[in-house]
């Protein structure tokens, strides 16, 4: 019987890798056309559980799932936290991987987990003013994107805030700013999915085999 089970979750497993058959019509578990332009894979989109148009299939309770606009720009969003996080945990730890940096007069807190209280504990002022300063930020961004929870934002390129102080963006052709937006996007995944693994590593021992082969801390 177990043999059986485990040929069949080996024959159900691989279909995911078989060469799909062309139909008359297209499902949402195929790569297609997105009608709304997204630059994700030349043009495509891949949304195996249709969350995108959770606003537009069930219309029981109006504005209660978001748009895809805002779904867009909160991943942006959240890449860029993800990657200044990892960033800032892979510059500031001391040993291991970790690069030993430390700002002058900032607390010393080997364990990144606990830096964020004791900072806050040893230096309540200097905490308060980047908390105003994220509260502010968070309060013009939203301000900036418009009403893209409902789908109603103006705004054609989620997640720039018009902030461009040297025109970077201006001396790029078409080609690579769409190419940038997209490295930007998977990149920005990418330290989304570092973030969860360094906190389930520092949680769960053992979870993240591949830190303890390099020997993190």
């Amino acid at each position: 019987m177990v043999k059986l089970l485990l040929l069949a979750t080996l024959a159900t497993s691989s279909v995911a890798f078989a060469p799909q058959t062309s139909f008359g019509r297209t499902t949402a578990l195929n790569f297609g056309n997105d009608p709304t332009g997204s630059f994700e894979l030349g043009g495509g989109y891949w949304d195996p559980m249709g969350l995108s148009k959770l606003g537009a299939n069930i219309d029981t309770f109006p504005a209660m799932f978001p748009h895809k606009q805002y779904m867009e720009a909160a991943e942006i969003k959240n890449g860029r936290m993800a990657m200044l996080a990892w960033t800032g945990i892979w510059a500031t730890t001391q040993g291991g991987l970790g690069l030993g940096l430390h700002f002058p007069g900032a607390p010393v807190e080997p364990d990144w987990t606990k830096a964020l209280g004791v900072f806050f504990a040893e230096q309540p002022y200097v905490a308060g003013a980047i908390l105003a300063f994220i509260a502010l930020a968070e309060g013009e961004s939203v301000g900036h994107s418009g009403d893209n929870f409902r789908g109603k934002s103006t705004k054609e390129d989620p997640g720039f805030l018009g902030l461009d102080p040297l025109g970077f963006r201006k001396k790029l052709s078409p080609e690579k700013l769409a190419r940038y937006k997209i490295v930007e996007l998977k990149n920005g995944r990418a330290a989304m999915i570092a973030m969860a693994s360094l906190f389930a590593f520092k949680s769960i021992p053992g979870s993240v085999p591949i830190m303890d082969i390099l020997g993190a801390q």
